[in-house]
């Protein structure tokens, strides 16, 4: 298996950022977002971010495998300091470990950055992807019970944090 690396996404990544984010959003394993996501909407939320918000891809053999992004949590100016977490893995790399590297890149632009905190939300259903979070310093600080009504069927979603220090 030839190495993962991580980088800034960009203009380029647009179309494999859509089609992962759709995958995600197709396979109900990470967000409660139910409509597909077009290039020119990726387009427009990849380029209206502030450099303090990045979004991150990892390549395998020249192809984006997943991306991954630090979104303000709250427009609240208490909450600045306060990152909330979106990872996505395509769907033929998914238990292949590229959360393994790229999530410890992502922390450690969150920290660059100078965030003192990371906030995420997960569905208690996503266990590789717990493990890892909670591998990687995260803890659960609660659940929402019956958070989103995804296919007719209420979703929990679990809440977890790191403080980056």
């Amino acid at each position: 298996m030839s190495a993962i690396t991580v980088r800034r996404a960009g203009e380029g990544d647009i179309a494999a950022i859509a089609t992962i984010y759709n995958q995600g959003i197709e396979d109900r394993v990470a967000t409660l977002e139910t409509e597909l996501r077009t290039p020119d909407e990726r387009r427009e939320w990849l380029t209206s971010r502030s450099e303090r918000h990045p979004v991150l891809v990892a390549e395998r053999d020249g192809r984006v495998i997943a991306w991954a992004s630090l979104n303000r949590f709250n427009p609240r100016p208490a909450y600045d300091h306060v990152a909330d977490l979106s990872i996505y893995v395509e769907r033929g790399e998914r238990g292949r470990g590229v959360g393994r590297v790229l999530l410890p890149r992502v922390i450690d632009e969150a920290r660059r950055i100078g965030f003192h905190k990371m906030v995420l939300a997960a569905f208690p259903t996503n266990e590789r992807g717990m493990q890892l979070y909670e591998a990687l310093g995260f803890r659960r600080v609660g659940i929402y019970r019956e958070q989103g009504l995804l296919d007719g069927r209420w979703v929990d979603v679990i809440i977890m944090e790191q403080i980056l220090g």
